[in-house]
This record gives structure tokens, C-alpha cells and sequence, in this order.
């Protein structure tokens, strides 16, 4: 498993627009993705339970990554977080 934290920098934080970019990020990869903030997680492939998350600007947030192409899906994650939030 490979897993990174993330603070959010978008001053409209992960609204429907970036979560949707965030969910389709995801679903490209074969390994489970789990986005958490706090006490709660989600399935970073569904975009009700991104947007559920409620992320604001500042929100520190956990990515998880397991799977077969856990470190490709990682390493671009990482990366679309930095263009897009």
C-alpha cells in the first residue's frame, strides 16, 4: 500500500467540479483508492463520498493506494492533487 498526505490549497476546496476531475483521476487506476479526512474515509472513486468529505481549503487529507499499479496510481495522484487542489 502506498499512502500521502495532502493539504488542500484550492480556496473553493474540493467542490464538485475538482471532485469530479479527483473521482476520474481514480477510476483510471485497477488499485483501491481511499481519500480520508479526519475520522472519515471514502472510496475516491465515488464522487458522493469525495464531495461528502467536505474538504476545504487548509483540510489536511490522507490518499490511500492498494492494488496492482499502487505505485504508478500513486505517483499521479500526487501529482494531479498538486495541478488541480
Amino acid at each position: 500500500m502506498r499512502s500521502f498526505m495532502y493539504t488542500i490549497k484550492a480556496p473553493v476546496g474540493m467542490h464538485a467540479r475538482h471532485a469530479g476531475l479527483l473521482v476520474r483521476e481514480a477510476q483510471r487506476w485497477k488499485s483501491d483508492v481511499t481519500l480520508s479526512k479526519g475520522d472519515k474515509s471514502t472510496d475516491a472513486k465515488r464522487i458522493l463520498g469525495v464531495m461528502g468529505l467536505g474538504a476545504k481549503q487548509g483540510d489536511l487529507v490522507r490518499i490511500d493506494v492498494e492494488g496492482e499499479d499502487e505505485d504508478a496510481a500513486a505517483l499521479k495522484l500526487k501529482a494531479f492533487l498538486w495541478e488541480h487542489f
